[in-house]
């Protein structure tokens, strides 16, 4: 979630802190849903060895001019373009994570919120690091779709991950899932994040099964094709446009 917008820029100032002087105070992050967890700021900063394998597949497979969505600390923008040598836009709602991008020595990194970039084509659209979830709410996939189609070249592809959270749903002894069709999508979220003493608001995050990922994508004309799976149920896509 290292590209939610938030006044006090909580990320941005943690990563500033450890960058400039190696201060490896914790990100807290808060859910009603879930006990207190914690982002280890320096593993915003791992390099390609320390990333996880889905991580590795994803920037494995990009290709052409790349958009970096919710860049953070830059990371994966800095292997495509010191080590692929692709071209890379780094985009990320808070300011100082894009200072310590271009610092890190990312080209063209800018502080931009991802459904406000316009006028530009790309061959990858990258989202990790659960990067469904600045879509915030499954009522909002419809827009999300609609604005990768406004930014894929033609033959273009879009690398996302997520994670099925059913896991933590209550177990039918059919060993099903059970799911109340009149709650809200045990995928949506509600976070804050707190850094030292600041707090963030709290704001939406969606994690996404690949099914439904699958027929959203359907839905607007897109395929969904399943890359990779993770340990922990989460799971690497590949989005395209269909073609007809």
């Amino acid at each position: 979630m290292n590209n939610e917008q938030t006044d006090k820029d909580i990320f941005g100032q943690a990563m500033a802190a450890y960058f400039h002087d190696k201060d490896e105070t914790d990100i807290v992050v808060h859910s009603p849903d879930f006990d207190d967890d914690v982002i280890p700021v320096p593993y915003l900063f791992r390099d390609f060895k320390e990333m996880p394998s889905l991580e590795k597949v994803a920037l494995k497979q990009c290709k052409g001019r790349v958009l970096d969505a919710g860049c953070g600390a830059g990371s994966h923008a800095l292997y495509l373009q010191n080590t692929q040598k692709l071209e890379v836009k780094a985009i990320d709602t808070s300011k100082g994570a894009i200072e310590i991008c271009k610092e890190r020595g990312i080209e063209n990194a800018q502080q931009m919120d991802f459904f406000e970039l316009k006028d530009e084509k790309f061959d990858t659209i990258l989202l990790l690091m659960n990067g469904s979830g600045i879509v915030g709410k499954l009522n909002k996939l419809d827009n999300f779709f609609n604005q990768l189609r406004n930014l894929l070249n033609p033959n273009g592809q879009v690398l996302i991950d997520s994670s099925d959270l059913s896991y933590l749903l209550d177990l039918e002894e059919d060993g099903g899932v059970w799911i109340d069709p009149n709650e809200p999508y045990y995928g949506e979220l509600r976070f804050s994040i707190s850094y030292k003493k600041q707090q963030s608001e709290a704001f939406d995050w969606l994690y996404i099964d690949f099914n439904s990922l699958a027929l959203a994508a359907l839905k607007n004309e897109f395929q969904c094709e399943l890359v990779k799976e993770g340990e922990h149920y989460d799971y690497l896509a590949r989005l395209t446009v269909k073609t007809h």
